[in-house]
């Protein structure tokens, strides 16, 4: 059993803390028992395993599980555990994982979201998680983003992160040209539209654009959009939340599949 906060792998995953360090080791960090659920059933390889006896004793099966997906696994001490993860209260696992496994390609087809310079790890985590309850085929994020393997996103992804198609695009105004090349539509949200999000032919295939929780969407990637939306506010009210209005397009686009 680990116990020693000086121990080499309880100060590597410490690193994984932060944005830089992720990067510079290519890993990211897994925390919690459902996320690592989630990691198991899609497959997912893990780099190392951690937990305490306790979590051990009361999860067997997973523990077996994902021990095999893991290249080492470790039992630590409380104290550790909790010097790894992030969480205030861990529940008793963490894992690392590589990050190059997360890169997919996301198709020019379906339903896709493209979010321009998202700041909130929550904010995405939840779009992800409304995304792929939706049936969405994928999401793209630009570069200046938060990172998408940030533990925050992937705790309010809810497990979610594992199953939806994602990518970070260096340009998005490419990506944009290269979803038009493919036949999608491109919807952006704005708040001069003229047209409300609902009387968008949601059934075309179609890119939605999203912008910035304070700035919005930025006028160069608006101009490409084939038709921009609105989201009817009442008086006084000026915006909504990002995650929330890619929700209400993301849902509408499903109802129209569903009784049109």
């Amino acid at each position: 059993m680990l116990t020693s906060l000086q121990n080499s792998l309880v100060k590597q995953i410490r690193k994984l803390h932060s944005t830089k360090e992720r990067h510079k080791q290519q890993l990211f960090l897994l925390e919690g028992t459902h996320l690592l659920e989630e990691a198991c059933a899609v497959n997912y390889p893990l780099d190392t395993l951690c937990c305490t006896e306790k979590w051990q004793m009361a999860h067997p099966q997973l523990w077996d599980n994902a021990c095999s997906r893991s290249h080492r696994s470790e039992i630590v001490s409380e104290d550790v555990l909790a010097a790894m993860a992030t969480t205030v209260q861990p529940d008793g696992v963490v894992a690392i994982a590589k990050r190059s496994e997360q890169q997919t390609q996301v198709p020019f087809t379906g339903l896709v979201l493209a979010v321009e310079t998202l700041q909130d790890p929550g904010n995405l985590g939840t779009m992800i998680r409304t995304a792929a309850a939706a049936g969405a085929s994928g999401l793209w994020l630009n570069s200046d983003s938060v990172d998408l393997d940030n533990p925050k996103v992937l705790r309010a992804s809810a497990g979610q992160w594992f199953r939806l198609n994602m990518a970070v695009s260096e340009d998005l105004r490419t990506t944009v040209a290269q979803s038009q090349q493919a036949g999608m539509q491109v919807v952006a949200t704005m708040p001069s539209a003229n047209l409300t999000y609902w009387e968008v032919d949601w059934r075309k295939p179609s890119l939605i654009l999203l912008g910035n929780e304070g700035a919005g969407l930025s006028a160069d990637l608006a101009a490409m959009a084939n038709t921009q939306v609105k989201i009817p506010l009442s008086p006084g009210v000026e915006s909504l939340n990002v995650a929330i209005a890619a929700a209400l397009m993301l849902y509408e686009a499903q109802r129209q599949k569903i009784y049109s």
